[in-house]
């Protein structure tokens, strides 16, 4: 069992994910459209939220401070003292990131990690009050990593707010239930903008299908589309 997962994004009309780059709207702005983000997010009730390792960095902070040397840590995964819903997880395969408190926003922190990580980094995690589960090769397992998430700490629902990369990974993988867009009275139309959904060479054709759940207009001139995911099994 994995838990529900549900991809939760605002865009501008042409896709792209920086507000910052989009053209200026009567209807609204660019904190207009996220404080409407902030509400579904809110109103989703999920158990926890995820990012990828890109956007955790602008959380996390912190600066490296592993110790010389550490003991074997137990793998494939530990969890700290007094953990507790919701819980902000940090997808970060090679141990890149460094925290300076155990939490994000109040949410404690679970960093799902590749298994190249050294004993060291995970040392670093542990002081530091921060969760971690270590997959079994050096890419992260993320449908392994999603049932540890529901078996062992209970998330049944898990809101996944990462960048365009993560995002098409996972819609690659099957192990999304749900897209729900923002979408922004706005145009970026850069040539080297991010979109919401990355999924290389090979696309996401023939991996899932989209069915329109509802179609909602707020406030501001946004529109918020809500999409049930379901595979695609080529029929």
């Amino acid at each position: 069992m994995r838990p529900h997962v549900i991809c939760l994004k605002e865009s501008s009309l042409d896709g792209r994910l920086h507000p910052s780059r989009w053209t200026r709207s009567p209807d609204g702005t660019p904190k207009d459209w996220s404080a409407l983000y902030a509400s579904t997010h809110d109103g989703l009730a999920a158990d926890a939220w995820m990012v990828g390792r890109v956007t955790a960095a602008e959380m996390a902070k912190g600066k490296p401070h592993a110790p010389d040397s550490a003991p074997p840590q137990r793998r494939p995964y530990h969890f700290a003292a007094g953990h507790k819903k919701p819980y902000a997880v940090a997808v970060d395969a090679g141990g890149k990131l460094h925290f300076d408190r155990p939490d994000i926003g109040g949410d404690h922190v679970v960093v799902l990690l590749g298994s190249g990580v050294p004993d060291t980094h995970l040392a670093e995690l542990v002081a530091d009050g921060i969760s971690w589960i270590v997959s079994a090769t050096p890419e992260i397992d993320f449908a392994s990593a999603f049932e540890t998430l529901r078996g062992d700490l209970g998330i049944e629902r898990l809101a996944l707010e990462g960048g365009g990369g993560i995002n098409g990974a996972l819609l690659a993988a099957r192990l999304v239930d749900e897209l729900i867009v923002i979408v922004g009275p706005a145009l970026d139309g850069g040539a080297d903008s991010r979109t919401i959904v990355e999924a290389g060479d090979a696309g996401l054709k023939g991996r899932v299908r989209l069915s329109l759940q509802s179609c909602e207009k707020l406030a501001h001139g946004a529109v918020r589309l809500r999409y049930a995911v379901t595979p695609d099994d080529g029929a």
